[in-house]
């Protein structure tokens, strides 16, 4: 494990995931610690690898952050390994999509519990510490969180959440001195948007992508953004040159959010 003393520490949910991991590994290449969350699946302990390869691993808490108690376990253990805490990152997140009229109530459980109620208890939790550390909170919204996206109501809603939840803390921790903003990409380049393709887009989730290309203003050279374009972003927001930034919702995706 790394030296902490004197040294910044991130927590990161949902390591795993594309978004994610490569977060992790651009906050490892900065030079900060990096602690990491997320449920026990194929890729968690491989991040976890590429960050102990950098030197900067506080460690790996595995954790279902749908329960509260969960949350408050995964802070307590990072900050007692890390010794502090200065930047929490929510990147932990699942889709679902179709029809409203055919929407399950354990659909709807599962994407809000996941993407709004873990998030919110995380940095519940985590306040204190930043708190002491005049530290920061990058959430991780969507365009689907800035606008309605046809036949995924349940997930605009749990990011339509995220987006206002970002403005409402920055507002309460900004006299504490801790900044909360959000980052809210349009498709990613991920395992999450394949298999997206691969469970809605029927017989053909190539067709599934090619659709979602088309709806960026690029045209033929639209291309979806990458993980590590949203690291990037996510990394600048935790800087002291993002001190002015707070409560804001950052729009990254090649414009599909700006409008017709």
């Amino acid at each position: 494990m790394a030296e902490t003393l004197g040294r910044r520490v991130v927590l990161i949910s949902g390591a795993a995931g594309g978004i994610g991991s490569a977060t992790a590994e651009r906050f490892a290449a900065g030079g900060w610690d990096v602690a990491l969350t997320d449920l026990e699946i194929p890729g968690f302990f491989e991040v976890a690898e590429r960050v102990e390869r950098l030197g900067q691993l506080v460690g790996v808490f595995p954790g279902d952050l749908r329960s509260v108690s969960t949350c408050q376990a995964v802070v307590r253990e990072a900050v007692s390994a890390g010794g502090r805490l200065d930047c929490l990152v929510s990147a932990a997140g699942v889709w679902t999509e179709g029809p409203a009229e055919e929407t399950l109530e354990d659909d709807w459980d599962r994407v809000m519990d996941v993407n709004l109620k873990g998030l919110f208890f995380l940095a519940a939790a985590s306040i204190p510490h930043l708190v002491d550390s005049s530290g920061s909170i990058v959430n991780l919204s969507s365009d689907a969180g800035i606008q309605g996206v046809s036949g995924a109501a349940v997930y605009s809603a749990s990011k339509g959440g995220v987006t206002n939840l970002t403005r409402a803390l920055a507002r309460e921790l900004a006299p504490r001195g801790v900044r909360v903003n959000a980052v809210c990409p349009g498709d990613v380049d991920t395992p999450m948007l394949r298999a997206q393709a691969r469970d809605f887009g029927g017989d053909d989730p190539g067709a599934y992508l090619e659709s979602a290309l088309r709806q960026y203003p690029q045209g033929d050279s639209a291309r979806f953004i990458s993980a590590d374009e949203i690291a990037e972003l996510i990394w600048y927001l935790a800087q002291e040159p993002a001190t002015p930034i707070t409560g804001a919702n950052i729009s990254i995706d090649f414009g599909i959010s700006a409008g017709v």
